[in-house]
């Protein structure tokens, strides 16, 4: 009986081994380790915006999919660090300037940037045309 309860036991701390790489997963709402690629799954069809670079940033994405115009939401306009298009055609990043002109900045299909520094602070709002604005 003691040889079976030994026996019992070593496969319990076995088993317990196993498991730990498991339990250590990232819990939900924390940030990947530095070493992991950050993966999101944007779905067809859309782009995903988000406030800071690395497709990350309080409060998640943004998203717009196509057609028509979408002012961006306050969190992401004027502050879109990093984007992801998984849509089927090139939409516009529009930035409304002084005077009532406006720029305009393509993005291809499966386009992203996870550092959009030329964009990040202009970014207003995203079209699926240019909108009448100037290349910027």
């Amino acid at each position: 009986m003691r040889q079976l309860a030994l026996k019992s036991t070593l496969f319990a701390a076995a088993l317990a081994a196993a498991l730990v790489p498991a339990a250590q997963a990232v819990p939900v709402g924390r940030a990947a380790p530095a070493a992991a690629p950050a993966v999101h799954a944007v779905p067809p069809g859309q782009v995903y915006f988000w406030p800071g670079p690395g497709q990350m940033g309080d409060g998640g994405a943004w998203a717009y999919k196509p057609p028509g115009y979408r002012e961006a939401d306050p969190r992401i306009k004027r502050h879109a660090y990093s984007f992801d298009s998984h849509a089927s055609v090139t939409v516009y990043a529009i930035s409304h300037q002084g005077g009532g002109g406006c720029l305009y900045r393509a993005i291809l299909p499966d386009d992203y940037d996870n550092n959009w520094t030329a964009w990040a602070t202009k970014f207003d709002g995203v079209s699926d045309n240019t909108m009448g604005c100037e290349p910027g």
